[in-house]
C-alpha cells in the first residue's frame, strides 16, 4: 500500500487531488514513496501507469523527461519502425509543449504516435513507453491545455533541482535474484553473437556454465511467454555462450575491460571459494581491486565443486568458471586454510575488509528415537556427497561404491542435496533408493525442479510422500530398518495452509543398510569469534540488512550461505554481486552505499514487474519449447556423464526466437 496524490498504476486510479493530504487514499501497489533513507520520491513513472507524491509536480515536465529516458535507456531492438523512432518523438513533441511552443495538434500527434507504438512495436518497451504519457495527458489534460493555449513554458521546465532516475528491467530479469540481463543475453542467441550473449550474462552472473547447468531458474515463473503457452527455456540457453568460449579455447569474455591492478595497499579478504566467495573476487577484481580468497577445501568451488554430482555439473566446466576468476591478476587464492576464530581476527588486521562467504556444511538431524550419528548406516548428506564427488571429480578418497553397492538406501529430504545423495546412491550402485519427504510432489518439485524430480522417478528412486521417520532400530550399533510414520493433509477450514496429521495405525517399517539425512544444513559458527557479538539471524546465519550485506560489525561483509542458510547458487551469485559493489567504494570512502541501479532493482522487486493475470496479445502461441536432448536413463544411471546435453546451435536459436524481449522501463523523479 502507498500514500499517493494521484495513481493510475495497473489500472488503479486513485484520485486524491481534492482531499487533503490526511485523507488520501493509498494505492494498492508497493510504489517507491521513499527513493532512499534521505530521498523522498515525488513522482514513478512506468510502463502500467504513473503516481505523483506530492501536489506540485509538473506533469508535462514529467512525461518529457520520462521519453527523453527512452532515448538514453532504450533497450529498444531497432527492427521496427515505431520502436526506433516513435520514442523520440514523443519525446521531441513534449518537449515543444514543455518549452510553450505546441499546439493542440500536438496533442493529437501524441496520441497518434502512441497508438500506432502500443499496437505495432515489435518488442515491449516499444508497446509500453506511451502508456504512462498517455494517461498523464488524459488525467492532467488541462496542464497540457494551458500551456500551449498560453504559450508559456513548464512552470519547472528550466530548473534542475530534479532528479530522474531511470532503470530497465524484465519480469524474468526482476525475478532473478542476480538480476541478469536474460532478454539481453537471449537476443545474443538469437543473432548467433555469443560473445554478446556471454558478456550480458557475466555483467551479473560471472558462473556462467553453472548457473546454465545447476539453477532452478526462478527467472522462468516469471517468463511473460508462460501467459501465452510455455516459458522459454531461459536456464539453458544461458550456457550457450559459456560452452562456446570453452569449446573454442578463446580468451576470456569479460562484460568491461579489467580495470589496471590499483596497487595502492588497499585489499579484501574472502572466507569461502564458493559461487558467493568467488563473485565477489570477480566483481572487485574487475575494479582492480585485490582480494585473497581462504578456502579450506583442497579444492576451489565450494558445495556446487563437492556437492552438485559431476552428472549435473561436470567439473571441467566449473573449472572454466572458477579459472575465469582466479586468472585476474588481482586474485590470490589458499587453499586447504581453515580459518578458525583465532585466525579471522588475524585475518581483519591484515586486510581492509573481510567478506565471510562460507557454506553450510553441517548437515542437520532428522529428530526421530534413537538418532545416533555415530551409529553404522548413519551418514549425513554433505560427507556423503563430499565422498561421492571428491572420487568422481578429483580421485581424492576412495569410491562411494564400495560403500553403496547393492544396498538399501533411504534419504530424508525434499531440496536439492537430497535429489543428489538419491540419484549419486542409484549411481554407486545402490540396490534401493527411497526418499522420505512429509510434503507432496507438488512441494518437491516447487523445491527443485521438475526436470529434476522426474530424472529421479525415471533412474529408479522411490518417493514416499506424507512420511517421516519415527525411530531408527539399530543392532549392536548397526542400523537395520526404521519405522515410518504416515501423514494426511488436513485442509484448514478458514482456508489457510493445510496441515499434516499422522494417520493412526498406518506405520511401516523399512529395512535398510543407510539412512542419509539431508533435511537441510547450518553454518559452522566457530569461525566466529565469540567477543564480535556479531548480530544473528534466529536460523543461526550472520544477519546483514539484505541490501548492503554489511554486518554489525564495521569492515565485516557476509553473503551466500552464511548470511541466509542454504540457498540457491543465483541467489548466493545475487548477494556477493552486490556486496562486491558496495565494498569497492566502502573500501576507499568508508562509506555503505548503494548505487542508482541498485536502488531501483530493490524498487522494482518490491512492485513486481511480473504479473500472472496479465492477458498477452500481439504473439503466435502455441510455439512449441524446444526440448534439449537428455542421455537414455538406461545408459546415465550407471555412470556420472552429464545428463543434459544442451540444445543444437539451431535448437538454441529457435528457442531464442520464442523471446517477446519483455524489457520494462521506469523512472523516479526525486
Amino acid at each position: 500500500m502507498s500514500k499517493v496524490y494521484f495513481s493510475s498504476w495497473q489500472g488503479e486510479v486513485v484520485d486524491n487531488r481534492d482531499l487533503l493530504h490526511d485523507n488520501w487514499q493509498e494505492a494498492k501497489a508497493k510504489l517507491p514513496v521513499q527513493y532512499n533513507k534521505d530521498l523522498l520520491t515525488k513522482a514513478f513513472v512506468g510502463w502500467d501507469g504513473f503516481a505523483l507524491f506530492e501536489q506540485d509536480v509538473d506533469v508535462v515536465k514529467l512525461a518529457m523527461n520520462y521519453a527523453r529516458q527512452y532515448q538514453e535507456y532504450s533497450e529498444a531492438c531497432g527492427r521496427c519502425t515505431p520502436g526506433r523512432w516513435g520514442g523520440r518523438i514523443l519525446y521531441d513533441m513534449l518537449d515543444k509543449i514543455a518549452r510553450g511552443e505546441g499546439t493542440l495538434s500536438d496533442l493529437e500527434h501524441l496520441k497518434e504516435v502512441s497508438l500506432t507504438m502500443t499496437t505495432t512495436s515489435k518488442c515491449e518497451i516499444g508497446k509500453t513507453v506511451p502508456v504512462p504519457i498517455l494517461s498523464m495527458i488524459e488525467h492532467f489534460k488541462e496542464q497540457f491545455i494551458s500551456l500551449i493555449k498560453n504559450q508559456i513554458k513548464s512552470p519547472w521546465y528550466d530548473q534542475d533541482d530534479e532528479k530522474y532516475i531511470a532503470n530497465v528491467t524484465a519480469p524474468c530479469s526482476d525475478m532473478c535474484p542476480a538480476h541478469v540481463d536474460i532478454p539481453g543475453y537471449i537476443e545474443g542467441v538469437r543473432d548467433l553473437d555469443y560473445k554478446s550473449a556471454l558478456t550480458k550474462t557475466r555483467s551479473s552472473m560471472p558462473l556462467a556454465h553453472v548457473c546454465g547447468r545447476v539453477c532452478p531458474h526462478p527467472c522462468e515463473d516469471a517468463c511473460r511467454r508462460t501467459n501465452l503457452d510455455e516459458a522459454v527455456s531461459i536456464m539453458e540457453l544461458k550456457r550457450i555462450g559459456a560452452d562456446y568460449e570453452t569449446n573454442h579455447n578463446l580468451e576470456w569474455f569479460h562484460p568491461v575491460k579489467p580495470k589496471e591492478p590499483k596497487n595502492d595497499g588497499k585489499k579484501v579478504a574472502i572466507i569461502g571459494a564458493g559461487p558467493a566467495g568467488l563473485t565477489t573476487a570477480y566483481y572487485l577484481a574487475l575494479e582492480g581491486i585485490s582480494c585473497t580468497i581462504f578456502e579450506e577445501l583442497p579444492v576451489l568451488g565450494g558445495e556446487v565443486a563437492v556437492g552438485v554430482p559431476q552428472y549435473r555439473m561436470p567439473i571441467e566446466k566449473y573449472n572454466k568458471d572458477i579459472e575465469l576468476v582466479t586468472s585476474m591478476p588481482t586474485v590470490d587464492v589458499v587453499a586447504n586454510h581453515r580459518v578458525s576464530a583465532n585466525r579471522l581476527k588475524e585475518i581483519e588486521k591484515e586486510f581492509d575488509v573481510t567478506m565471510l562467504a562460507f557454506g553450510t556444511r553441517l548437515s542437520k538431524a532428522i529428530r526421530c528415537d534413537n538418532e545416533n550419528p555415530e551409529m553404522e548406516g548413519y551418514w549425513g548428506a554433505i560427507d556423503m556427497l563430499d565422498k561421492v564427488n571428491l572420487w568422481h571429480k578429483y580421485k581424492i578418497g576412495s569410491p562411494a561404491k564400495e560403500d553403496l553397492k547393492d544396498k538399501v538406501v533411504v534419504c530424508v529430504g525434499g531440496g536439492f542435496t537430497s535429489m543428489d545423495v538419491v540419484r549419486c546412491s542409484i549411481r554407486e550402485g545402490a540396490k534401493k533408493v527411497v526418499m522420505l519427504y512429509r510434503r507432496d510432489e507438488k512441494t518437491i518439485i516447487r523445491n527443485t525442479t521438475l526436470e529434476e524430480y522426474t530424472e529421479a522417478v525415471e533412474e529408479g528412486v522411490e518417493f514416499i510422500f506424507h512420511s517421516a521417520i519415527q525411530e531408527l532400530i539399530d543392532e549392536n550399533g548397526k542400523l537395520k530398518s526404521m519405522i515410518v510414520n504416515k501423514y494426511e493433509l488436513i485442509p484448514d477450514p478458514e482456508g489457510g495452509r493445510a496441515k499434516l496429521e499422522k494417520i493412526e495405525g498406518a506405520d511401516f517399517e523399512i529395512e535398510c543398510d543407510f539412512v542419509i539425512p539431508a533435511v537441510s544444513q547450518s553454518c559452522d559458527l566457530q569461525i566466529l569469534p565469540e567477543d564480535w557479538e556479531l548480530k544473528m539471524t534466529s536460523w543461526g546465519t550472520v544477519q546483514t540488512n539484505g541490501k548492503d550485506y554489511m554486518t554489525s560489525r564495521e569492515g565485516i561483509f557476509a553473503s551466500g550461505d552464511c548470511e541466509y542458510g542454504p540457498m540457491t547458487i543465483v541467489n548466493a551469485v545475487g548477494q556477493a554481486r552486490r556486496a562486491a559493489s558496495v565494498i569497492s567504494r566502502y573500501i576507499y570512502d568508508g562509506k555503505v552505499s548503494l548505487t542508482d541501479e541498485e536502488i531501483m532493482e530493490d524498487h522494482m522487486n518490491r512492485l513486481r514487474v511480473y504479473s500472472k493475470n496479465e492477458k498477452i496479445k500481439g504473439w503466435m502461441p502455441g510455439i512449441p519449447r524446444e526440448e534439449s536432448e537428455k542421455v537414455e536413463t538406461e545408459i546415465r544411471k550407471h555412470n556420472n556423464m552429464e545428463v543434459n546435453l544442451g540444445f543444437t546451435a539451431v535448437e538454441a536459436q529457435a528457442e531464442s526466437q520464442r523471446c517477446m524481449r519483455c524489457y520494462y522501463l521506469s523512472m523516479v523523479a526525486v
